[in-house]
């Protein structure tokens, strides 16, 4: 490796088929986690236009990957929370389409998580570069967390997580200007 190069380490679940269907939370980040989204007012999020921008495009996941539902999600000032139902999928028949399930640079898996993921921060960055008319800036940051929803108790936990988000926006470790205490 060269010299001052880093090499990226993945936050996957090594092994994991993340084409599969199950249910994922996601939390992706702005670049250096500056606030570009809007602002929280009092309990509430109010996004501003490129805020507005990530929530549409984040709806129209499932107009581009059929095998995904959304569930709760929320764009905070710096950052945002979702949670995707990838769902099985008749496009095909056999273990043929599902090969190979392990993403690789520049080896998108059709309909995988990863995939979906680089579409939807694709996406979103090129049409808030559009309304600041520039070309790419980069808006988020280069990796996401991720978490394996594997039960209802874990889904309900998650899904208020991201309801109680901006009230606990004073404390919220996302937060640059957050009360040190």
């Amino acid at each position: 490796m060269a010299r001052g190069s880093k090499r990226r380490r993945s936050l996957r679940l090594r092994g994991y088929d993340y084409s599969q269907p199950g249910a994922y939370f996601v939390t992706i980040c702005t670049k250096d986690h500056l606030p570009q989204f809007g602002e929280i007012l009092g309990s509430d999020m109010k996004l501003n236009e490129r805020g507005s921008i990530v929530e549409v495009t984040w709806k129209e996941i499932p107009k581009h990957f059929t095998n995904t539902i959304l569930d709760d999600f929320i764009v905070m000032p710096n950052h945002m929370h979702g949670i995707l139902l990838i769902k099985e999928t008749s496009d095909c028949r056999g273990t043929a389409c599902r090969a190979p399930t392990v993403e690789g640079f520049g080896k998108p898996v059709r309909g995988s998580l990863p995939t979906i993921i680089r579409s939807f921060k694709s996406a979103s960055t090129h049409r808030i570069n559009k309304l600041d008319k520039r070309k790419g800036i980069s808006i988020w940051q280069r990796n996401y967390y991720e978490h394996i929803i594997r039960n209802e108790d874990s889904m309900n936990r998650i899904r208020r997580y991201i309801q109680e988000n901006p009230i606990k926006w004073p404390i919220d470790p996302e937060n640059l200007n957050r009360a040190i205490q």
